[in-house]
């Protein structure tokens, strides 16, 4: 006998569409845990901080992190074409966080209308380097893999960032778990 009833109607949530919301819930609570740590350590010129030579590394190794991992989508679009419903929305977002990292100095983390529109252009040509599987299921798990791997070095790095770019790599951070999560258990 089963532990437990299904008592939904034909129109009630899916147990994935409950776990999603759950899921997006704690990313959100963990986000917003971080970004308040972040913002209390806060401390003289803010501004300065942001255009520190550390701050500026900082941002050019999430570029430089974000356009690999947009490069991963476009190839795997390229030879996944029945993906691209799926992974459009979030090639699109991954495309505005490499605009946001390659605009210098303090800016807010928010995408303006402009940077929207252009981020869900189509996507580029794939680069040569990166190796997609054949496999479907395949794709998607070395692409959640890149999510996941690009989001745990933002979050490590948000010891040594100022505040403000700290936000924007926590914001990001979870932005890249939330899309590994729906590559791997979200769509399947």
């Amino acid at each position: 006998m089963p532990l437990t009833t299904t008592t939904r109607g034909a129109n009630g949530p899916r147990r994935r569409r409950v776990l999603a919301g759950g899921a997006a819930a704690l990313l959100a609570g963990g986000a917003a845990a971080l970004l308040s740590a972040c913002s209390s350590a806060s401390s003289g010129d803010p501004d300065a901080a942001e255009r520190s030579p550390g701050a500026a590394r900082l941002r050019e190794r999430a570029a430089r992190d974000t356009a690999a991992l947009l490069e991963r989508y476009d190839a795997t679009l390229a030879t996944h074409t029945a993906l691209t419903a799926r992974l459009r929305p979030l090639r699109a977002e991954v495309a505005r966080h490499a605009e946001v990292f390659a605009t210098p100095g303090p800016k807010s983390p928010s995408a303006s209308p402009s940077a929207s529109a252009s981020a869900s252009a189509s996507p580029a040509a794939p680069a040569a380097r990166v190796e997609v599987p054949e496999d479907e299921k395949a794709a998607l798990a070395a692409l959640a893999d890149a999510e996941r791997r690009t989001a745990d070095a933002r979050t490590a790095a948000l010891g040594s960032a100022p505040p403000e770019l700290a936000r924007l790599l926590a914001s990001v951070a979870a932005a890249g778990a939330a899309h590994a999560y729906l590559l791997t258990e979200g769509g399947s």
